[in-house]
Parts: structure tokens; C-alpha cells; sequence
């Protein structure tokens, strides 16, 4: 299998999921979306998997911040939430209609 494959398929597999909440929906008016990403995943290729999940969109600046667990009961048992990495991308142009809520 070529490199250039191998870094297609991992560029599609970096971002995990949009987070939709309330703070990310006032950011997306500012072009700024949050999505969880691969907790190894550099800063340049999340910008690379974004620009190819929304083609003809082009990425201004990303910024990261590790998410890490928290203590949670239920009842008597006490258990941990995962811990992950979410990205804010700011995005140049026309904002991306599926993820602002539009």
C-alpha cells in the first residue's frame, strides 16, 4: 500500500465527530467549528482532514486543547469518562451550512 493512501485513510479517520453545543453554535457564526479529533493528531493534519471532508473550504488556524477524564458516579460505583481531544478550526469564506445549524 502506497504512503499516499495510508495518509488519505488516516486523514479520514482524524476527526471523530462535530461538537454541537451551545458555545460551539455562537462560534460558528465566526467561521469557527469544533470537532473531537485522534489524540496524536498534529494541528497540520487536522487542517488537512477538514479541507478534505469540506472541499473548496480553506483553513485559517486550528487550535487544540486536550480534554482529559473526569470522575463520575453512579451510585456506588465510581468510574472515569474518556479522555479526548477537541480541535477548534476557523475556517476562511462561505461557512460550512451542515454544521451551522443553518
Amino acid at each position: 500500500m502506497s504512503t499516499a493512501k495510508q495518509n488519505k485513510e488516516r486523514l479520514y479517520d482524524i476527526i471523530k465527530r462535530p461538537i454541537i453545543t451551545e458555545k460551539s453554535m455562537v462560534t460558528a457564526s465566526l467561521n469557527q467549528y469544533t470537532f473531537e479529533v485522534l489524540k496524536d493528531a498534529t494541528k497540520v493534519e487536522i487542517a488537512q482532514a477538514v479541507e478534505l471532508a469540506f472541499p473548496n473550504r480553506k483553513v485559517k488556524k486550528v487550535r487544540t486543547v486536550y480534554m482529559p477524564s473526569h470522575a463520575k458516579r453512579v451510585g456506588y460505583s465510581v468510574g472515569r469518562t474518556q479522555s479526548s481531544k477537541k480541535a477548534i478550526v476557523t475556517i476562511e469564506g462561505d461557512p460550512i451550512e451542515e454544521l451551522a445549524g443553518v
